[in-house]
């Protein structure tokens, strides 16, 4: 199922700040006596290194699969839905570890920032990591039931395959696909809904899965036209995909009164919802279409990694719109709460460049 703050360095601005603050212009201050002091890290130095390491912001983006699976199978969210999310959160943590554990070497020419090749993270703690949360994540669905425990592992099997063999082959955005359509899975199956209704809706997660992860294969050299054209014309067709009522599964099917007002005879889902569906959808076409136009027309490293970002950032409202077009309105509403509330974090914690690779 696409990361102690450095002493500050001099520069012209600067130095002529320290310039103008010296009491004798022209001559440099006498240094004062004793051995010169150490930079002090500070307190919140190793939590933020492996904050960065595992993407926190990029967590809201998680749940919302487990809520639109659950949706999608006809089943009302409950305790096991929580428990999927636990464990597609644990999973996914485990796959940022091992993301970072396993490009160490190539990021410390890349990107040198990072916290394994920065030194701020010892390699075997983000592998021990990734091992711990990829347990838990398991335990976790294991607690939800065998049907969720059946979907978890083949997902925290296919995130070790990525990270490991797949991610640097052709593969490799399929695989992340997969793992995103099966996260989705997994809230269906702990919820104890049909798995088989979820997936058209894991298919069209997977798909923008695909897109957002073949564009973050050039974020770091960019020059790739193809990969954000491509993206762009995914999104338009998930959007019209996603703001297109199904019929609800066979429970909520004979709940529903069809021919009564407010509802849709054809889909048997209320007008309202339909209209939320829409709505959404076009929050999420709103959110990765325009990125991904200008990473077409210039496609350098910051424009591209700009696009994956808002790429990311999509999945929330995707995912909701995934939801209303199953007839679950409040799910949905629930889902799109998480989107303003990770923009929040993200500017809190100082951590609005969130990659995927």
């Amino acid at each position: 199922m696409n990361r102690p703050a450095a002493p500050a360095r001099a520069t012209p601005a600067s130095a002529g700040a320290a310039a103008a603050d010296d009491p004798t212009p022209g001559h440099a201050a006498p240094p004062l006596p004793g051995p010169a002091p150490r930079p002090s890290r500070p307190r919140s130095g190793r939590a933020g290194a492996w904050a960065e390491l595992l993407r926190l912001p990029a967590l809201f983006t998680v749940p919302g699969d487990a809520l639109a699976g659950a949706a999608a199978a006809g089943a009302r969210p409950g305790p096991r839905t929580l428990l999927a999310i636990g464990s597609s959160l644990c999973l996914y943590e485990a796959g940022m570890a091992l993301n970072d554990w396993a490009d160490r070497a190539e990021d410390a020419v890349e990107r040198p920032h990072r916290p394994l090749p920065s030194g701020r993270v010892h390699p075997a703690a983000a592998l021990t990591a990734a091992g711990a949360l990829t347990g838990a994540g398991l335990a976790l669905a294991a607690a939800a039931g065998r049907p969720a425990l059946a979907v978890a592992a083949p997902l925290a099997a296919t995130v070790w395959a990525y990270d490991l063999a797949l991610k640097h082959t052709p593969a490799g955005p399929a695989a992340m696909a997969a793992a995103r359509g099966l996260d989705l899975l997994l809230g269906a199956a702990a919820t104890g809904g049909d798995t088989r209704s979820a997936l058209p809706c894991a298919a069209l997660l997977g798909t923008h899965t695909l897109a957002v992860t073949a564009v973050s294969r050039r974020e770091t050299t960019g020059g790739s036209v193809l990969a954000p054209l491509a993206a762009l014309a995914t999104t338009g067709a998930l959007t019209r995909l996603a703001a297109r009522p199904t019929r609800p599964p066979a429970g909520r099917r004979a709940a529903a009164a069809p021919g009564l007002p407010g509802s849709s005879p054809a889909e048997g889902l209320p007008r309202a919802t339909g209209v939320l569906a829409t709505a959404l959808g076009a929050a999420y076409a709103a959110t990765a279409a325009r990125p991904y136009l200008h990473a077409t027309l210039n496609p350098s490293p910051p424009l591209t990694q700009r696009a994956v970002g808002s790429g990311i950032r999509a999945t929330i409202p995707l995912q909701a719109a995934l939801a209303a077009r199953s007839g679950s309105a409040v799910t949905s509403l629930l889902v799109a709460t998480l989107a303003p509330a990770g923009r929040m974090f993200a500017r809190r914690s100082a951590m609005r460049k969130v990659s995927i690779t």
